[in-house]
């Protein structure tokens, strides 16, 4: 990588922000900060990323990213999307440790863009609705009912929400019931 390699650039300062976020918290997470950590100029880094909000919308689309490769693996594995879609993280775990932690600092740094709506609020807003809108496409795309398929995203939207709050774990039986129910055949579960 040399200096003058804009994706290895943007990535390094992508790296930078996921560090201080994740390490320092976003109290720290300061245009000079996020450069000096990823050894570039605030000037590169400025050349990259306009303002603090498209650099948390880059970091969005970045992690839209890692989702869109997750679902690829899990479609090739011939697994299923929803399935993996409805799947609680698990904060024991420490890949799922930093990711809720990372997603906990996005959801906070998001809540301290400062202003009214301007044009960096709505970048980010825009990556954001990418994100989900690359996860919707992919439920869609594999369940044939788009009511299911809009409870399926719900349901996994709340659980991943609810460890994001840090609530208590459900229970694992019951989820795997509800994530059976909701994924089985209605005639095979009549409502009750």
């Amino acid at each position: 990588m040399t200096p003058r390699d804009p994706v290895g650039t943007r990535d390094r300062i992508l790296d930078a922000l996921e560090t201080l976020l994740l390490d320092k918290g976003m109290s720290q997470v300061t245009l000079d900060n996020v450069a000096a950590t990823a050894g570039v100029s605030k000037g590169g880094l400025l050349y990259h990323f306009k303002s603090k909000d498209a650099l948390l919308a880059g970091l969005l689309r970045r992690v839209g990213e890692r989702a869109d490769e997750q679902v690829e693996a899990v479609a090739a594995q011939g697994r299923s999307v929803a399935e993996w879609y409805l799947q609680a993280p698990h904060p024991e775990d420490e890949t799922d440790a930093v990711e809720l932690a990372l997603y906990r600092s996005m959801l906070a740094a998001m809540r301290t863009i400062e202003g009214p709506q301007d044009a960096a609020q709505a970048e980010t807003d825009r990556a954001l609705a990418e994100v989900m809108g690359s996860w919707k496409t992919a439920l869609d795309n594999e369940i044939d009912d788009p009511v299911r398929a809009e409870i399926v995203r719900l349901v996994g939207d709340g659980v991943y929400l609810r460890a994001l709050l840090g609530l208590p774990p459900l229970d694992p039986a019951l989820y795997r019931r509800v994530v059976a129910r909701l994924l089985s055949d209605d005639r095979t579960h009549p409502p009750s």
